[in-house]
């Protein structure tokens, strides 16, 4: 894909993270593209893309994703981006988050996501999340 289309499709695949519709999500990938988020087991294929997506949009109805850059790397791409909300949903903390991370694409020949590979400090995640909250 050349940089002006690469574009275009983060642009639409940050709109889609904002969307509250996971399946939007999920669409970016090929049908039996992968999505690993640090360390846990890849989310493989359309249904489990779209569940894994979900999980964060529950968590945080206010889910807000800001693309910082997309470039490229070697054969694919580095889509950089910033994640923020509050943790409002079911169980949540309430607790608002503001974290950067970023995925490694591989683009299929169809032009979806074949595998992301997604990267966040963890440790300042959860650092945030369960952090007390002060009353006024």
């Amino acid at each position: 894909m050349d940089p002006a289309s690469m574009r275009d499709f983060a642009t639409r695949y940050t709109a889609a993270w904002c969307s509250q519709d996971p399946s939007q999500v999920a669409s970016f990938f090929a049908e039996d593209g992968s999505l690993t988020i640090n360390s846990a087991a890849p989310s493989v294929g359309r249904t489990a893309l779209a569940a894994s997506a979900r999980s964060f949009m529950t968590a945080f109805p206010d889910l807000i994703v800001e693309m910082n850059a997309i470039e490229r790397h070697g054969s694919g791409f580095i889509y950089r981006w910033t994640l923020s909300g509050a943790n409002t949903g079911p169980g949540g903390t309430g607790n608002r988050v503001r974290i950067k991370g970023y995925e490694e694409w591989i683009i299929g020949p169809d032009g979806l996501i074949s595998r992301s590979l997604g990267h966040y400090d963890e440790a300042e995640y959860l650092r945030q999340l369960q952090a007390p909250t002060t009353k006024p």
